[in-house]
This record gives C-alpha cells, sequence and structure tokens, in this order.
C-alpha cells in the first residue's frame, strides 16, 4: 500500500546526526538527515531531497536511499542549482547511497 507514498510513515530523519558514513576517499562523514525513499519512484525521490536541502544547515551531509535506478541517475545533476555538492553515490545491499553536503 505504499504506492506513491499512501500509508507512508514519514520517513525523513532529522534533529541531530543520525549516523556516519565512511565515503571511498577514506573521510569519515556524519550524517546530519537521512532520507529513505526506498520504494519510492521519480519524482519523489528528488523532491525529498529538495526538501531535506532547504532544512538543512550549512556544511551537513544528506544521506538519500534510492533503490529506483532513475532516481539515482537524476539527483545529483540536480544538485548545482540548489546549492549542494555529491559526494558519492554507493551501491548498497538493497538500495544506493546518495551523499549530499550543503554548500
Amino acid at each position: 500500500m505504499s504506492l506513491f507514498g499512501f500509508g507512508k510513515k514519514d520517513k525523513q530523519a532529522s534533529g541531530g546526526p543520525v549516523g556516519e558514513a565512511r565515503l571511498g576517499d577514506g573521510s569519515q562523514v556524519t550524517i546530519a538527515q537521512r532520507v529513505d525513499c526506498i520504494g519510492d519512484s521519480c519524482p519523489r525521490p528528488q523532491l525529498m531531497t529538495k526538501k531535506a536541502l532547504n532544512t538543512a544547515q550549512a556544511a551537513d551531509v544528506i544521506e538519500v536511499l534510492v533503490d529506483n535506478p532513475s532516481s539515482m541517475e537524476a539527483i545529483p545533476p540536480m544538485l548545482n542549482g540548489l546549492g549542494a555538492t555529491h559526494l558519492e553515490t554507493k551501491k548498497g545491499d538493497h538500495c544506493w547511497e546518495i551523499y549530499i553536503r550543503k554548500d
């Protein structure tokens, strides 16, 4: 029943660090927000990412979880116009983990 977001709880975590991640270059980042878009199709992951960036502070790192290939490809290019930098996209067990830093 999660088609188009019906029956879902708000899956955006914020309000303090929600975890840490090690990037491919070996650097460790603290994740300020996690946006779980597992099961969501376009354009919801892009809209949720934009919403998270609007509430983030400068230098905050946001982790976006997507399992939709078109969302994985669409999110990094849209960041230039939103004042954010794509740090890395990692393939997880069941999804892609996109790491974004607000400028």
